[in-house]
């Protein structure tokens, strides 16, 4: 989870009743702090799993004893999936806090048991709008705030919140803009928010002079915050693949909002966005970055170390070392990647998922995990991506064909378990054995998920009554939960009579928090809140 370390700070010794009441304090807020949702999919891995969640069962989660507890209503599309915080102080109360972000660009802070409003600021400055589609379907009315913010719980202080919202001035002109807001009130931070504007050396779409130009207007940052050693990682995504555009990665200091360091993955050609269908960029406790890039130029005239020799990598499943600033790697492209880019069926769609898997001999093996339109299941040993070959696919692993319906979700993870859910398709779940995946599914849910498919999310109790969790883009939509090793279903908002646990439209690629014995689920216009009946 993010995490950023305060100075020690000398003190004179303390009494032995005080040490041991702040032991005693301590040993209460760990598993509450545990409990945390601060990014999306619960951590850097981007595993989708609580492993403490202590009061959801697979025998109490049953249409007789769930079930929808309240609804909270916001003011636009809730695109951003909401996190979770606990034990916040609030004017003197403690609360657990649900943050939720808008398409209308406002960040709220609910109480996480209550519903109750706390407070909620708008990202827009006097004067401004949230912007206009840009003429693409995508998100739509409006474009405020559309990835996961990402959450900083320092060991002193209040949390913080970082934002990106997009917006458009009297003028005319659009904004991109980093917020770091103070989770007790929502007051901006940092000297906060930050215009995002930067330049890359290259001379592909949007450029002036040696350089490319990030045009705010040309992109929406839908994959979500990433925060790692320090620094905020940001990606850009297009609308509706209209051009101009580049393949922009950026990171910022997060106590500062100083830009720090900037990569664009297509600097020399066009397109290669960064979306995943929401899923943030992964990373690992190196600060190594992986991510699947979407459909772009990609450079088949190679260097002698087998780099793209224009720095162009679309459609690529790609690493960046963050050590000195960003930059490639390591990647793997598929042979096929001209006719993948050629048919708009590239990787981009996806998220990534890093695991580890021993083999036989016992060696762990570092592993990432990732999937997009083609159907294709890909797995690549994260220490040798395997770059790109004309001929054939040098990789550690492929499932040719067992995505039908293709992804445009994210995985989650659970007890040597990949569970993907595509279009049009059940829940899959595959199985690592000798650190490899078998070669079909282990098990399979009874229901199919239509457009976009579905990224589950996973509740378990240090192993014991584990529950897969998934949101369907339906009206009404549907939560659905199920034991995590049959994928039998053990409840749906469907089942109990009146629609009584009905909590909205449904809204594609969103992803289920499970938190302290509850489930939120964002719609377009508010967050369904799931728990235990009383």
């Amino acid at each position: 989870m993010p995490f950023s370390q305060s100075p020690v700070v000398a003190s004179r010794p303390k009494s032995l009743p005080v040490l041991l009441l702040l032991a005693m304090l301590c040993a209460l807020a760990s598993p509450a702090h545990s409990q945390d949702v601060l990014t999306y999919h619960n951590n850097n891995s981007r595993t989708g799993l609580n492993p403490k969640e202590t009061i959801l069962t697979l025998t109490n989660v049953t249409f007789a004893t769930f079930g929808k507890l309240f609804t909270i209503p916001v003011d636009g599309l809730v695109d951003a999936q909401p996190l979770y915080v606990s034990a916040v102080t609030i004017a003197g109360v403690v609360h657990n806090l649900l943050i939720v972000a808008t398409e209308h660009g406002t960040v709220y802070a609910f109480d996480a048991d209550t519903g109750t409003n706390l407070w909620h600021i708008t990202t827009l400055k006097s004067g401004e709008t949230t912007s206009d589609t840009r003429a693409c379907g995508q998100v739509t009315p409006e474009i405020g705030v559309t990835s996961t913010p990402v959450i900083s719980r320092p060991r002193t202080g209040n949390p913080v919140i970082y934002v990106v919202a997009m917006s458009k001035d009297g003028s005319g002109a659009y904004h991109q803009r980093l917020h770091a807001l103070d989770a007790t009130n929502g007051s901006e931070l940092h000297k906060g928010p930050v215009d995002v504007a930067a330049k890359y050396p290259g001379g592909g779409d949007n450029s002036a002079g040696p350089n490319v130009i990030f045009d705010p207007g040309q992109y929406k940052e839908r994959s979500g915050l990433l925060l790692t050693g320090g620094t905020l990682y940001l990606a850009w995504a297009s609308h509706c693949d209209i051009r101009p555009y580049t393949g922009w990665v950026m990171g910022y200091n997060a106590n500062t909002l100083v830009q720090t360091t900037v990569l664009n993955v297509t600097p020399n050609g066009n397109e290669g966005a960064i979306w995943g269908a929401g899923a943030g960029m992964a990373s690992d406790n190196a600060g190594n970055i992986f991510l699947l890039d979407a459909n772009g130029d990609f450079d088949t005239t190679l260097n002698s170390a087998g780099f793209p020799a224009n720095g162009d990598y679309g459609n690529a499943f790609l690493r960046l070392t963050t050590a000195g600033g960003l930059a490639v790697a390591d990647y793997f492209q598929m042979h096929n990647q001209a006719q993948e880019n050629g048919g708009d069926v590239d990787l981009g769609s996806g998220g990534t998922l890093l695991v580890s898997a021993k083999d036989s001999a016992g060696k762990a093996w570092q592993l990432a995990v990732g999937a997009g339109k083609d159907s294709n299941l890909y797995v690549v040993d994260r220490t040798n991506m395997g770059k790109f070959n004309a001929s054939s696919n040098n990789i550690y692993q492929q499932l040719s064909g067992v995505l039908p319906g293709g992804i445009w979700s994210m995985p989650a993870a659970f007890n040597g378990r990949i569970y993907y859910g595509p279009v049009g398709s059940p829940i899959l779940a595959f199985q690592f054995k000798n650190a490899k995946l078998l070669a079909s599914a282990v098990s399979k849910t009874s229901n199919s998920f239509g457009y976009p498919g579905t990224t589950p999310s996973i509740s378990t109790n240090s192993g014991q009554n584990a529950i897969v969790w998934a949101a369907e883009n339906s009206n009404p939509a549907v939560l659905h939960a199920y034991n995590a090793t049959s994928l039998l279903e053990i409840y749906n908002s469907n089942q109990a009579a009146n629609s009584r646990d009905h909590f909205g439209s449904g809204n594609k690629y969103i992803t289920p928090t499970i938190a302290n014995g509850k489930v939120y689920v964002g719609t377009t216009n508010s967050v369904g809140v799931f728990g235990l009946l009383k």
